[in-house]
């Protein structure tokens, strides 16, 4: 592990050399939220590396106040968003602290899952539809060994916050109306927590079947 120091609240952050590239990348303090610079190429022998805070780019007077770079590029942990851009939705991953990365169809979403499978997939389609979200089956049916990889949150207009038999017949772990997405932190930690002790309790169960 490589041992930085945050530049601004001097927070210890220890890095996994394994995931960084020989290049500088960016990614924020998980503390403070300051954004901060680092380059592989400049590790020193006792395992430490000099963080910095990461250069503002050049704005034009026409830049979009919602352009995020290439989120994709920089160091840290990704939440796919899948389907249509959403700065709401971007906000919602950023609260519980992950980058946004958006795919427009979910053939590349699920392309990039098989590379390095995100935590969190939001399941954004353009049009809502009755079950099942054709256009998202790539993303959505897979093995059941991959989906639990990830945990998918499906947002519409048209749906209820925590409805559960909606969530099961979309294929999903969670529904979340947008209009609640402002306190998604909240919503989420419940939720992901129901979730990991449900399958927590599965595969003890499973266990015990095959040791019988």
């Amino acid at each position: 592990m490589i041992k930085i120091t945050c530049t601004s609240c001097q927070k210890p952050l220890s890095l996994d050399e394994t995931k960084l590239p020989m290049k500088e990348v960016s990614f924020p303090c998980p503390v403070c939220k300051t954004k901060l610079s680092v380059d592989r190429r400049n590790l020193g022998a006792d395992g430490t590396l000099a963080a910095a805070p990461a250069a503002a780019p050049a704005v034009s007077p026409m830049a979009d106040d919602d352009d995020d770079g290439d989120p994709e590029n920089e160091f840290g942990s990704k939440a796919f968003i899948v389907g249509a851009d959403s700065p709401a939705i971007k906000q919602a991953a950023k609260l519980i602290g992950y980058l946004p990365v958006v795919y427009q169809t979910a053939e590349q979403a699920r392309d990039r899952f098989m590379q390095d499978a995100p935590q969190v997939i939001f399941i954004n389609p353009p049009q809502m539809t009755q079950p099942p979200l054709e256009g998202m089956a790539p993303i959505i049916s897979m093995l059941p060994a991959d989906r639990r990889k990830s945990f998918f949150v499906l947002v519409s207009d048209n749906l209820r916050t925590l409805d559960g038999n909606a969530a099961f017949l979309y294929g999903v772990n969670l529904v979340v109306a947008t209009k609640d997405l402002g306190n998604f932190s909240h919503i989420f930690k419940d939720a992901y927590n129901y979730h990991e002790r449900l399958y927590s309790h599965m595969t003890s169960v499973m266990r015990a079947q095959e040791n019988a």
